[in-house]
């Protein structure tokens, strides 16, 4: 199964930029995740790329009003989906500054919250990857992460 990640913008700031390069490298190992980048907009101009970009895939938008899942919770959830068959890649939406509007969070398949702070894009993409990385290790049995 595929993971892709669809962000608005492209990280501009340095610890996001150096952070999101080093947890792609390190995921670039299980080799089924996917960086896609859109151009930045208003919230309905990203809403609507986000959809298009993740058309046919299962939808987890990033929302601070999510749900709150551990990593070991949100490991199930993958290895859930995985187990299903009918889910060939799983889109995990981040907006850019205004969210996601409510017709994105409607056609959507989970909402999940990284934080109750809302978070700037570039630092949710940065936790968001790090928590894949999380359960890339957890899956093949790495001391990374721990309870």
């Amino acid at each position: 199964m595929q993971l892709r990640i669809i962000v608005a913008g492209k990280p501009a700031l340095a610890y996001a930029k150096a952070g999101v390069e080093e947890y792609l490298k390190r995921l670039s190992r299980s080799g089924n995740h996917e960086l896609v980048v859109i151009k930045a907009g208003s919230r309905e101009d990203v809403s609507e790329r986000l959809l298009e970009r993740s058309q046919g895939c299962y939808r987890i938008a990033m929302d601070e009003r999510g749900d709150r899942l551990t990593t070991r919770k949100l490991c199930e959830r993958i290895e859930a989906l995985e187990m299903r068959g009918d889910v060939k890649t799983v889109a995990f939406l981040i907006g850019a500054a205004d969210g996601h509007t409510e017709a994105l969070r409607a056609s959507c398949d989970l909402i999940l919250t990284l934080s109750s702070f809302t978070l700037q894009h570039e630092l949710a993409l940065l936790v968001l990857l790090e928590q894949l990385y999380r359960v890339a290790s957890l899956k093949s049995g790495s001391p990374y992460h721990r309870d």
